[in-house]
């Protein structure tokens, strides 16, 4: 069973040493600025850090709320699934390079991350503070990142330099498993049934900067929070879920003088994304929604000269976080992701390029022809150039799928870089 520990609130960190970071929540530079407050020295890299800076990423992120009411009495091993999701809540957005409100400072003096995924749009509201190493985690370590976690150097996606960090609470709750034999999921029982329990923690991941690039990464978030209580005259566990997941891309923006105006090039790098798909309410019954992550590769082929660009998605998808309801869901772990799309570059108006996707599709394993493709009901990118020259690039997008009956959204990041 997954050992549950979480590290102490980071609030306490606050009395370290030293000048801290500039603020999470502190003005953002002018697109083109560099992404963030350059100082006077001279030495400090995206790679090296020397200085305090605040970034302003550009991504995705979204929340899911709903509540699941459980028959089965503390510490039972039920033998099939009986709960369902009500009350049920969903938000997602993607920000824009010249309007986001996705902040990553880092101050390399005391290893201290600030984080802010707050978006009232995606219904996001996390903000956390972390210090590296006191906060790392690692799996197969003494404590691993929580559930629902992406494993991102396993075999299915082999994405070397990922870091985690993670910090928490929880209180009078422990583990359950809805299913005999079955891995974990969100789902708690109580301690004492007497009183409310909780759970609330956030992850933060990132590729360290000078893996694969250089003056841009990629990270993602996830925070997963209940509220739990119990009712004697019932016999109901009533847990209320609020899940938040992120994807985004931050580093040194160029300088829109420094981005050339003719020929082409070809950035190649990473993709990750979280999603919900849900596509068969009508169908199965099945109304729970379960979040799930793909990573993989991303090309971006650009035309200075024209003013355009194409990007290529190609992705692994990973096994949904469960959380003691049906279990069902349409693509499964290790299903193939693909989406292609386009558009615009325009610097003076939107700090980089801009488009949208022309189509995308899932391929499930093991079963020949079982290409599950998507309607698209509106999608969007936006990217920036990174480095001094524009060697690299990085942004955010989103597809929505489906029709009115259906919950399909895929919001993420891409980062990349010319041979």
């Amino acid at each position: 069973m997954r050992l549950l520990i979480l590290l102490a609130s980071t609030t306490m960190l606050a009395a370290c040493g030293g000048a801290g970071p500039q603020s999470a929540g502190s003005s953002a530079p002018p697109t083109g600025s560099g992404g963030g407050d350059t100082g006077g020295g001279t030495s400090h890299t995206f790679v090296n850090p020397t200085e305090a800076k605040t970034y302003t990423a550009v991504g995705s992120s979204h929340s899911y709320q709903s509540t699941v009411e459980d028959p089965g009495s503390i510490g039972q091993q039920r033998s099939l699934r009986t709960t369902t999701q009500i009350n049920q809540l969903y938000q997602g957005d993607a920000t824009t390079v010249r309007n986001s409100n996705l902040k990553i400072a880092y101050d390399p003096r005391d290893a201290i991350f600030n984080v802010s995924f707050s978006n009232g749009l995606a219904g996001t509201t996390g903000a956390s503070r972390f210090q590296d190493p006191v906060h790392r985690t690692n799996f197969g370590g003494a404590v691993e990142p929580q559930l629902g976690t992406p494993n991102l150097a396993t075999g299915l996606w082999n994405i070397a330099g990922v870091q985690y960090l993670q910090s928490g609470s929880s209180a009078n709750v422990t583990q359950s498993r809805p299913v005999a034999g079955a891995p974990d999921e969100f789902q708690f029982d109580l301690i004492d049934q007497s009183t409310a329990g909780s759970y609330d923690a956030t992850t933060f991941f990132y590729q360290k900067p000078g893996t694969d690039t250089q003056y841009v990464t990629f990270a993602g978030y996830l925070r997963n929070k209940a509220s739990v209580s119990y009712d004697g005259k019932t016999g109901l566990t009533t847990q209320v879920n609020d899940l938040e997941r992120g994807a985004f891309a931050y580093g040194e923006i160029t300088a829109n003088s420094s981005v050339p105006t003719s020929g082409t090039g070809t950035f190649n790098g990473t993709m990750l994304a979280t999603m919900v798909f849900n596509d068969q309410p009508d169908i199965n019954a099945n109304f729970d929604t379960y979040m799930q992550w793909i990573a993989g590769s991303a090309t971006t082929s650009v035309d200075f000269g024209a003013n355009t660009f194409s990007l290529s998605l190609d992705g692994k998808v990973g096994a949904p976080m469960f959380d003691g309801t049906s279990g069902q869901h349409s693509v499964l772990k290790d299903a193939q992701f693909r989406a292609i799309g386009g558009g615009d570059i325009n610097l003076v108006n939107a700090g980089g390029f801009f488009g949208q996707f022309n189509e995308a599709w899932f391929i499930n394993p093991g079963v020949a022809g079982n290409r599950l493709d998507l309607v698209i009901a509106g999608s969007s990118i936006n990217g920036a150039f990174y480095g001094p020259q524009a060697q690299e690039v990085g942004g955010g997008y989103r597809i929505v799928g489906g029709t009115p009956d259906e919950r399909i959204d895929i919001l993420g990041t891409f980062v990349g870089k010319r041979p």
